[in-house]
């Protein structure tokens, strides 16, 4: 598959913007504290790698992550097609954070299997549980935060 330089040009911010949003200490700290609470040692991530372009599973939607057996995880980003679409409805504060919101969530989600590997009901209600204690304890609540949340959590 062959990508423009618009499309190379999105991903590549896309990308940078995941890696400054999962790289925040808050962020950092309050995984350490889900890995604890979880019980989840920390030596069971080997690696998080943020991927440039989507992966599309077998039944053609898209995947925010995955983790595989070693402790690698990788997540990917929504296709460019969905963010101009959004970008239209909701501009570009508000998609930039759905993106960051999309990151954080997808990798809770991932290290979340590394306890519950194939329990996947389990994984999506803790998942969203501790994303919504994450974004209910920021010193700066964003107002579309739930708006944001409700499209995290509804999409298939």
């Amino acid at each position: 598959m062959e990508f423009s330089k618009n499309h190379l040009s999105f991903y590549m911010k896309y990308a940078l913007i995941v890696f400054n949003t999962l790289r925040k200490p808050k962020f950092r700290e309050f995984l350490d504290w889900v890995l604890r609470r979880e019980r989840i040692r920390e030596n069971r991530v080997k690696d998080v790698q943020i991927r440039m372009f989507p992966l599309r599973k077998e039944n053609g939607k898209g995947l925010a992550g995955k983790c595989n057996s070693k402790g690698k995880i990788f997540l990917y980003p929504r296709r460019l097609e969905f963010f101009r679409d959004k970008m239209q409805k909701l501009g570009r504060e508000k998609v930039n954070l759905y993106i960051k919101s999309r990151a954080r969530a997808a990798l809770i989600h991932e290290l979340l299997h590394l306890k519950y590997a194939s329990d996947e009901d389990k994984v999506r209600e803790l998942t969203r549980k501790y994303f919504n204690i994450f974004t209910k304890h920021q010193p700066t609540q964003n107002p579309d935060s739930h708006k944001i949340a409700k499209m995290l959590f509804t999409q298939r």
